[in-house]
């Protein structure tokens, strides 16, 4: 594949923990990762919004990559990413499935479209399922490989769903869990091909039994009694107002087989709306799950993250802690552009100190009217939480700070990544002309380190200030060009054009952290889709995916 080295800016080396950094400079390396790869999928005909049943094909998938994840093999710089790969020229009507890529020794070698859930990869089966018009949900982790005796294995949960708007498809969708022995470049289905939650004939548009936002966390920490077992969590929504039960699958098998799902949360322990898990496990085996609650029933207000924790293997659960209460976006998108706003937290464990855990959301500043990042954590296994940071130093009351993630890593390395619209939109031709010098419209990657000793009163310290890992700002209005008369711009709202607030860059996007490095795995508009004309001639501005890359060193010596 294609690999383009786009930039090296190594920040002079901070002095100790603590210690300031210059202001908000560009740090380690970015490299495109996505790349044309043949797949395949449905398109959608002239005149509709959605596929059409039985018209599977080959499709190239040389379009938008939003959404994003990434997971560093155990012990090395080696990295399995995965993200949404648009179909064709179908971006618009929200037309994508799962692609992943095979990142070896810190550096893009291959992507791929994830197998076994479209007729390409299904001997040409038309049948709906096991061929599915989109798969979506990209999240990755590895295991031990059985103690080093077989392969290590990566998993992913995944979403498949057939388009439930103009009147649905039928089923909607299910849970299923893929495995990759092979760093991402071959997938197969767990569980013995069977799904995780039963396929059932219902539609989006029915008030009944809905899944969606799932995720998975593995066991990859060899002195566990729980070593390489594989934790599948999702949501499931019943009825009109949003309500969400939490539901978990495990398999201790590596992925053979799974439990039968069992749910989680229950409305007297939480509410009755849950959703945006996220897993993950401390280098004890205790399992941990932060998710959202209150949002669906009480839009645009204050609701809560909760965090609980299984110290039996994911037999039983509890108790449910507040860990921080945000503000949600009462807009649901970031103006003075049309992306929806995504998922507004993330969570890790720490891997080398147990019961250290790290929290980070966004939250809607009401009175200046825009969003920051902030940072909490237990030193406690998730029962007591510190006072919530600020994360974004930009000093700026006018400028958005969304879609954190945060990572552990080995030797107390913590650190958080977020989008950041503090820098004006720079001049040059990926830009919209009308956003050239806008404030508070294009896009960059900031990141925040901090860094754990094991102290069970300070936990994880910041280290310096905020620095930039994205080298060019990108607009996240773009691909404003046509192909075939087509817009080429993402659309949650799936049509042409796209409804105001229902443009998509992704609902969160990758972090993680190695012995040697920090990665990120983002989107960009800057750089232009290669082999594809736009009408009336010019490049495509698609969403790519970018690896980036900083030294643990840019840090200071320990970090």
């Amino acid at each position: 594949m294609k690999k383009v080295l786009l930039a090296l800016a190594v920040l002079a080396t901070l002095a100790s923990t603590g210690s300031a950094s210059a202001a908000w400079s560009l740090v380690g390396t970015n490299v495109v990762a996505s790349s044309p790869v043949a797949g395949g999928g449905y398109p959608v005909p002239p005149g509709s919004t959605k596929p059409v049943p039985g018209t599977c094909g080959p499709q190239s998938l040389n379009s938008n990559h939003s959404e994003s994840w990434l997971a560093v093999k155990p012990g090395t710089e080696d990295i399995a990413g995965d993200s949404k790969f648009f179909i064709g020229p179908w971006s618009t009507f929200y037309d994508f499935h799962l692609g992943s890529y095979t990142i070896l020794n810190g550096s893009p070698v291959s992507n791929n479209q994830v197998q076994g859930y479209e007729c390409t990869t299904l001997d040409g089966n038309q049948n709906m399922p096991p061929s599915w018009e989109m798969n979506t949900d990209p999240n990755v982790d590895f295991d031990t490989g059985a103690l080093g005796t077989a392969p290590v294995r990566a998993y992913m949960t995944t979403l498949p769903f057939n388009a439930f708007w103009e009147g649905g498809a039928h089923p909607n969708g299910e849970i299923d869990v893929s495995y990759s022995d092979d760093m991402g470049a071959h997938w197969v289905k767990g569980n013995g091909g069977q799904s995780l939650d039963s396929t059932n004939n219902q539609n989006s548009l029915t008030f009944g039994h809905v899944e969606d936002k799932q995720w998975i966390a593995v066991n990859h920490f060899p002195l566990s009694v729980y070593h390489d077992h594989v934790y599948a969590m999702w949501t499931t929504f019943n009825g009109a107002n949003g309500n969400g039960k939490i539901h978990v699958a495990i398999s201790r098998d590596r992925g053979q087989t799974f439990t039968k799902e069992v749910q989680l949360t229950t409305p007297s322990a939480t509410t009755p709306g849950n959703t945006f898990i996220y897993p993950s496990i401390g280098p004890d085996g205790t399992v941990y799950v932060a998710f959202i609650g209150g949002f669906d029933l009480n839009k645009n207000k204050v609701g809560h993250v909760y965090v609980a924790k299984s110290v039996d293997d994911g037999n039983t659960w509890g108790p449910f802690v507040v860990a921080a209460s945000p503000i949600e976006n009462p807009l649901g998108y970031f103006p003075p552009t049309n992306f929806r706003d995504g998922i507004i937290e993330n969570f890790a464990a720490s891997p080398t100190y147990p019961g250290h855990v790290y929290l980070t959301y966004e939250s809607w500043d009401p009175v200046a009217n825009h969003s920051d990042v902030y940072f909490t954590q237990s030193t406690t296994g998730g029962l007591k939480w510190s006072d919530p940071a600020l994360v974004n130093d930009d000093g700026e009351p006018s400028t958005d700070q969304f879609q954190p993630s945060v990572a552990a890593g080995p030797g107390g390395a913590v650190a958080v990544a977020f989008y950041d619209r503090r820098a004006a939109c720079p001049s040059d031709p990926s830009i919209i002309p009308a956003h050239v010098g806008a404030a508070n419209t294009c896009i960059d990657v900031s990141l925040q380190a901090y860094k754990d000793n094991g102290d069970q009163v300070l936990g994880a310290q910041r280290v310096g200030g905020n620095v930039r890992v994205s080298q060019f700002a990108w607009d996240p209005d773009q691909p404003a060009q046509k192909v075939g008369g087509i817009s080429q711009y993402p659309c949650a709202g799936h049509n042409d054009p796209c409804p105001t607030g229902r443009g998509f860059i992704g609902d969160y996007f990758g972090l993680a952290i190695s012995a040697g490095n920090i990665y990120t795995l983002s989107v960009s508009t800057h750089y232009p889709g290669p082999g594809v004309t736009a009408d009336g001639g010019g490049p495509v501005y698609y969403q790519q995916q970018v690896l980036g890359k900083v030294p643990r060193s840019t840090f200071g010596a320990g970090f």
